[in-house]
């Protein structure tokens, strides 16, 4: 039960991730491939219907990591209480963004939030990066399982680390130019005419990078986490997770070329959640190891709930997400389609 435990809260994270992603890749971009106000507008408007529904993933994997490992949970939000912090700003500075940019008809007031959605969608990719990178690389754990990171040391990975050095900034900015390119994706496929193309422009740009940082940051975590090469090396069915990531990747570049907007942004769909089940098949049986020592590391086994209560929360999980599932296919169905400026509303 610990490890099917283990394998829902991967998916759940990374069902996240490709879909908020793609509304904070378009936040991204969002000052850069809009030209004027109305080219601005749709592009929220093509994450409008959908932006806080995908945040009900992030919701749902939080409760399900409170309820399947809870000594995790207690442990990761004290030590990681800081970065929260800022993540839970950034969040709500992006809602406010979102809602509160065409309440005023002003010079002034609409450009100020397009700034704030921007930087903070810029800053969230960039720190939801720098956490993945600090469970990969694991942080100062002691006998009981607690810890607190400050925000850095000397940037440098060793026993006693920061919340941001050099390896978790490189998967930061990794993660920054994965969601650029996935927004990129999304709003091309969204838009047309000329915000269409400058889009196309974006995502052309971001792979490159995003190819390069991902051979770069894979050196680094062989290097830095020895048990995501045994891993690979003591089961190697594994390698179907980084194949899926290259096929997305492969994808990509072939579907941009051909201008073909919805395989494109599948393939970055895939090559999200390749990226991801790579990290956490690499990481199991840990969900937080500890860089004081293999022995203090957090495991699914000393920190899940008993087996009584796996199995039963398993019975409530099951027609949740399939209620979940359901409303996401009713949603995404109802909103297919290219944006048109008459469909814009108050964006």
């Amino acid at each position: 039960m610990e490890t099917l435990w283990f394998c829902l809260v991967a998916v759940m994270i990374a069902m996240y991730v490709v879909f908020d992603g793609f509304d904070i890749g378009a936040g991204i971009i969002h000052n850069f491939v809009a030209a004027d106000d109305a080219e601005r507008r749709k592009v929220l408007a093509s994450i409008g219907p959908v932006w806080d529904g995908n945040e009900v993933w992030l919701l749902a994997a939080g409760g399900t990591l409170y309820f399947a490992f809870p000594k995790l949970y207690a442990s990761s939000f004290a030590g990681f209480y800081l970065p929260l912090i800022i993540v839970l700003w950034l969040l709500i500075l992006r809602a406010l963004a979102i809602e509160f940019r065409s309440h005023i008809q002003s010079d002034l007031w609409r450009p100020f939030w397009d700034v704030v959605f921007g930087g903070a969608s810029l800053l969230l990719a960039v720190f939801y990066g720098a956490a993945l990178g600090n469970v990969v690389r694991g942080v100062s754990l002691d006998a009981r399982g607690d810890f607190f990171l400050p925000l850095w040391t000397n940037f440098r990975v060793g026993a006693e680390v920061g919340i941001l050095d050099w390896y978790t900034i490189l998967v930061g900015v990794l993660a920054a130019a994965t969601l650029t390119l996935h927004g990129s994706l999304w709003v091309a496929l969204k838009t047309d005419g000329e915000l269409q193309q400058r889009a196309h422009r974006w995502a052309r740009l971001a792979w490159p990078v995003t190819a390069l940082l991902t051979v770069v940051v894979t050196i680094a975590t062989f290097a830095i986490q020895p048990q995501v090469p045994g891993n690979f090396a003591r089961y190697p069915w594994g390698a179907i997770f980084p194949v899926l990531a290259l096929a997305g990747l492969v994808g990509m570049r072939l579907w941009l070329r051909l201008e073909t907007e919805r395989n494109a942004f599948l393939a970055s769909c895939l090559f999200i959640l390749g990226m991801l089940t790579s990290a956490a098949f690499g990481l199991y049986p840990y969900v937080l190891p500890a860089t004081t020592g293999p022995e203090f590391g957090l495991t699914i086994y000393n920190t899940a709930t008993a087996g009584y209560g796996l199995r039963v929360g398993l019975a409530w999980w099951i027609p949740g997400m399939l209620l979940v599932a359901a409303y996401f296919v009713f949603t995404y169905r109802r909103f297919a389609g290219k944006i048109r400026l008459d469909q814009v509303g108050h964006y």
